[in-house]
């Protein structure tokens, strides 16, 4: 079984975490991340990130931290 996914690392735009880097894996038609972030909207919460339609990884929204 091969492993078709592509790993890069983007830069984020806009939102908490702008300028930082961080890798992310594309194997999804509709890629986004959350990443755990301390400065977001919610305690404990994460920032969600997706690309636009030029390719840049920018900020969506905020989530409330996941409950178990």
């Amino acid at each position: 079984m091969s492993d078709n996914s592509i790993s890069i690392t983007v830069e984020l735009h806009g939102g908490p975490l702008d300028g930082q880097t961080t890798p992310v894996t594309l194997t999804d038609e509709d890629p986004w991340v959350a990443l755990p972030n301390d400065g977001c909207t919610f305690p404990g919460g994460s920032s969600i990130y997706a690309p636009d339609t030029n390719g840049r990884w920018v900020w969506q929204d905020d989530q409330s931290a996941q409950t178990p």
